[in-house]
C-alpha cells in the first residue's frame, strides 16, 4: 500500500514519465543504428550454444554449428505437433534437457488455431525477460513518435484473459499467456496498471466484463491494451454503466490504445469516434511462442524486434499447400535475405526451446531496413474452395470497405464456402457478419465487398467474371453479441480466444450458421 501511494504521487509520476522518455530515446537510437543481420546471427548462435547439451542439441549436432547456413542445414522446420511427439510428450511437464536446458516455470495455453488442439507452449525465464524487453521496446517506439505523452499520469488498462493458473506435478504453472504476464508484473509497474488480480482472476467473462467496466469507469485510465473486439465490448459495458455517450467522456485523458490479435481495419473508425482525434493506436504482434513485432509510429507499420532472444526465418508461401510444407527442405529466408512484397510463413527459434518452429502466421515485408512487416493471416486461414486464393488480409480490407460504403460498422465476421447442389450452378461465399448498430442494405454491402475483392485479387476476379465459377457473396447478419454466445457455448473463452475468421472447407461455416439460426442469433 505504501509503495502504491508513493508511485502514484504526482511528482513521482512526473519523474517516471521523464525517466521513461530518456530510456526510450536511448532504446530507439540503438534500434535505428543496429546491424540487424549481425544481431540475428549472434542471437541464433547464442541460442544454439545454450541448447547444445539438450537432447535436441545433441540430435542436431549443435556443437558443430557456426553460422546460419550450418544451422539451416542441420535443423529442419517443425510444427508444434512435431515437437510434441518427438521431444516433449514423453517427458512433459519436465522439459528441461529436452529442447531447453533449464526448468520451464510456465506453459502458455494456446488455442491451436491451425491444428484445433490445445498447445502447451514452454515459457522459460529467458522468454519472460524477452517479453519484458519487447514491451519496453513498444513503449520506446511509442514515445519516440509521441514524445509529449504522459501515460503514467493515469492507469494502464490491460484487458487480458483469465488469470487462473493450474500447477503441474513438477511445480510448473500453466494457463493463459495473459495470466503469466499478470503474475510476472513488477510491483513498480503494478501501481500504474488495472485491473487488480482479484478482478483479473474472474473466469466468467460476462461477470468479469461488467465488474471491469464498473471499477474501471471510476479510474483515470490513460491507456488500454487488448484484442479490438473485446475492447469494443468493454467500451459498450462502460457506456452502459456510466450513461455516457462515448468513452472519451468517461476517460478524457485516454492517450493510447495498444491492439493486437486481429486486424484493426474494421475497428479503426469506431475507436476514433469513441476516443477522439488525439488518442494513438499502436499495433503489436505478440504470440504465445514469442513477441514478434511492434508498431513504429514513425513508419506506421509493425517493426521486428531483432535483439530479444528470437531468431526469425521466413518461408515463401509458395512452399506451402493447404497450410503444410510441400517438402521437408523448403526455402528459408532470414532478415538478411528476405524480399519485400512477398508473402512468407514465419518460423521461430526462441529462448524457450523452439527451433525453426512453424508459427502458423503469414507476413509480408514493406521494408528491410528497418524490417517493417504486415501481418497477412494464418497458414490455415485462407479461402480457395473455388480456386480464388483469398487470404485474411484481403477479406479484412473488403469487409471494412463494404462497411464504409454502406455507412455501417462490422467488427466481427466469418466467411466460408457454400457448395452448390444444383448442376451447372456455381457455389458462393457465405459471410456471417455481426453489425454494431443498424443492419445496412445487404445487397449494397455484398456489392462493395465483392468489388473490393475483385480489385485486390486476380484469381478472385477470374472466378467471379460472369459468375463463371463463383456467384456473388451472400451476407447473413448476426445479432450483436451472437458470435460471443457461440464462442462461449463452444468453450472459447474471451478475451484470449478469437472468432475463426475463415473456413476453407465450409463445414465450420455451416455449423456456426446453423447454431446462430437455432439459437435466434441471426438478425
Amino acid at each position: 500500500m505504501m509503495l502504491d501511494l508513493l508511485l502514484t504521487n504526482p511528482v513521482v509520476r512526473s519523474v517516471a514519465n521523464s525517466t521513461m522518455g530518456t530510456l526510450a530515446r536511448r532504446r530507439v537510437r540503438k534500434l535505428d543504428a543496429m546491424n540487424v543481420p549481425a544481431v540475428q546471427e549472434q542471437t541464433l548462435l547464442s541460442l544454439v550454444r545454450k541448447a547444445a547439451p539438450t537432447k535436441f542439441g545433441r540430435d542436431h549436432h549443435f556443437d558443430r554449428i557456426n553460422n546460419v547456413t550450418d544451422y539451416q542445414s542441420a535443423v529442419p522446420v517443425r510444427t508444434y505437433e512435431d515437437f510434441w511427439t518427438q521431444y516433449w510428450k514423453d517427458v512433459y511437464p519436465k522439459l528441461e534437457g529436452a529442447t531447453w536446458p533449464d526448468h520451464i516455470p510456465y506453459y502458455a495455453l494456446s488455442s491451436g488455431t491451425t491444428s484445433g488442439a490445445t498447445k502447451y507452449i514452454p515459457v522459460s525465464r529467458e522468454m519472460l525477460a524477452s517479453n519484458r524487453k519487447a514491451g519496453l521496446t513498444t513503449d520506446a517506439l511509442y514515445r519516440a513518435g509521441c514524445p509529449k505523452t504522459k501515460v503514467l499520469n493515469g492507469k494502464f488498462f490491460f484487458l487480458g484473459g483469465n488469470t487462473d493458473m493450474k500447477r503441474e506435478s513438477n511445480g510448473s504453472l500453466y494457463g493463459d499467456l495473459s495470466a503469466i504476464a499478470a503474475i510476472e508484473v513488477s510491483p513498480m509497474i503494478r501501481a500504474y496498471t488495472f485491473p487488480p488480480m482479484e478482478l483479473a482472476g474472474i473466469a466468467d467473462w460476462e461477470v468479469k466484463s461488467w465488474k471491469l467496466a464498473e471499477a474501471g469507469a471510476k479510474l483515470p485510465i490513460t491507456a488500454i491494451s487488448g484484442v479490438p473486439s473485446w475492447m469494443q465490448m468493454l467500451f459498450d459495458r462502460v457506456k452502459q454503466v456510466t450513461g455516457k455517450a462515448s468513452i472519451r467522456d468517461v476517460w478524457p485523458n485516454m492517450q493510447l490504445v495498444i491492439h493486437g490479435g486481429t486486424k484493426f481495419d474494421a475497428f479503426r473508425d469506431a475507436f476514433r469516434r469513441e476516443l477522439g482525434p488525439d488518442c494513438q493506436f499502436i499495433e503489436v504482434y505478440p504470440c504465445s511462442e514469442g513477441f514478434i513485432a511492434t508498431e513504429d509510429p514513425r513508419h506506421k507499420m509493425l517493426r521486428v524486434v531483432p535483439d530479444h532472444g528470437l531468431f526469425y526465418e521466413f518461408i515463401p508461401t509458395s512452399e506451402l499447400e493447404d497450410g503444410k510444407l510441400k517438402t521437408d527442405r523448403p526455402v528459408r529466408h532470414t532478415l538478411a535475405t528476405l524480399e519485400t512484397n512477398q508473402e512468407y510463413a514465419v518460423a521461430l527459434t526462441t529462448c524457450a526451446g523452439l527451433f525453426s518452429y512453424m508459427l502458423g502466421d503469414t507476413v509480408s515485408f514493406e521494408r528491410k531496413d528497418p524490417p517493417l512487416l504486415r501481418f497477412t493471416g494464418r497458414t490455415k486461414f485462407f479461402l480457395s474452395a473455388f480456386g480464388e486464393h483469398l487470404i485474411s488480409e484481403e477479406v479484412d480490407k473488403a469487409v471494412a470497405a463494404a462497411g464504409q460504403a454502406t455507412g455501417s460498422y462490422a467488427p466481427l465476421s466469418h466467411v466460408g464456402p457454400v457448395f452448390s447442389t444444383t448442376p451447372n450452378v456455381p457455389g458462393h461465399h457465405r459471410y456471417l457478419v455481426e453489425f454494431s448498430g443498424a443492419v445496412p442494405d445487404l445487397g449494397k454491402f455484398a456489392e462493395a465487398l465483392d468489388a473490393t475483392l475483385i480489385k485486390l485479387n486476380e484469381d478472385y476476379e477470374a472466378h467471379r467474371k460472369n459468375d463463371l465459377s463463383m456467384l456473388k457473396p451472400e451476407i447473413i447478419p448476426v445479432k450483436p453479441g451472437g458470435f460471443l454466445k457461440w464462442m462461449i457455448a463452444h468453450g472459447k473463452r474471451p478475451p484470449q480466444h478469437k472468432l475463426p475468421q475463415m473456413d476453407n472447407g465450409g463445414e465450420l461455416t455451416k455449423s456456426i450458421h446453423q447454431w446462430l439460426k437455432d439459437n435466434g442469433e441471426l438478425a
